[in-house]
């Protein structure tokens, strides 16, 4: 049924109640419950448990807007303002990319080249999912995080504040504004996607930033920065790991190994798609 045939017609109010509204949802049964959930703050279980429950004309007013904005292909996750990242609930707003299962293997590996007792910088690092990630997982490691964006910076110091997560978080166009300072690792998800790419008019992607989703280029921008400025930010022995498109772990690996990096090598995701590569600054600066 359309959405908006719920709404009541010559001012005669109908009853809506939680069973109702689901039914009535244009969306998929998953978003529909997700957004019933996020109006009324109800879990699951209250939704079963509660289902005879009359929405207020303005929680059914904020559904069905929500439902509306959905059906024209809004992200949920800008919808409810957060999304799940490595087990955290994080808060994400059309300021900063949505965080997406993939990205879960680049904090995996930073969690296992990160030494002991070790600083390591995430770089671009929107909502802060990469970087509240580690410092929840690795109280030992001290964290630092930058973006371009003052906005997303705002986003992910707020993630952190939820999280009691102390994060050092820096504004800077990738390495240009950090000072001489230097870490044992620095991990990124820069933007790789090539212009005019087909599918930055579809989905979510239409939606989010899109300076956080292409460098307007060959998708190889960030990497050549990143790569070329890690050996002057990176302690003996030091890594940087890289998440790139699935199509381009063979150009990310030849810059690394243009610029003496060892070790260099990228890793599968859950897909078996190559998603991170990296290599060891194994030089004493």
């Amino acid at each position: 049924m359309p959405h908006h045939s719920m709404q009541s017609n010559h001012g005669i109010a109908t009853a809506y109640t939680i069973a109702t509204i689901l039914r009535a949802s244009p969306l998929e049964p998953l978003e529909s419950r997700m957004l019933v959930m996020h109006v009324l703050k109800k879990n699951r279980i209250q939704l079963i448990t509660q289902s005879e429950y009359v929405l207020t004309p303005d929680e059914l007013q904020r559904v069905l807007m929500l439902f509306s904005r959905r059906e024209q292909g809004e992200p949920i996750a800008y919808l409810t303002g957060e999304r799940g990242f490595f087990g955290l609930s994080l808060h994400v707003t059309p300021d900063v990319l949505i965080p997406r299962p993939d990205t879960e293997l680049l904090v995996e590996l930073a969690l296992h080249y990160a030494p002991p007792n070790s600083v390591l910088l995430d770089m671009g690092t929107g909502s802060g999912a990469i970087a509240l990630a580690v410092a929840t997982q690795r109280p030992d490691v001290q964290v630092w995080a930058s973006d371009v964006s003052e906005a997303a910076l705002v986003v992910a110091q707020k993630n952190a504040t939820a999280h009691q997560c102390a994060i050092h978080f820096s504004q800077s166009d990738w390495y240009q504004d950090l000072a001489d300072q230097t870490w044992h690792t620095i991990v990124s998800n820069p933007p790789y996607i090539v212009q005019h790419d087909p599918h930055l008019s579809q989905g979510d992607l239409r939606f989010e930033p899109i300076n956080a989703l292409t460098d307007h280029a060959d998708g190889l921008s960030a990497y050549r920065i990143l790569i070329a400025g890690a050996p002057k930010r990176l302690l003996c022995d030091g890594w940087l790991l890289l998440e790139h498109g699935y199509d381009q772990a063979a150009a990310v690996t030849a810059l690394f190994s243009a610029h003496g990096f060892t070790q260099v090598q990228s890793w599968p995701d859950l897909n078996g798609i190559l998603r991170v590569s990296g290599g060891c600054w194994s030089h004493a600066s």
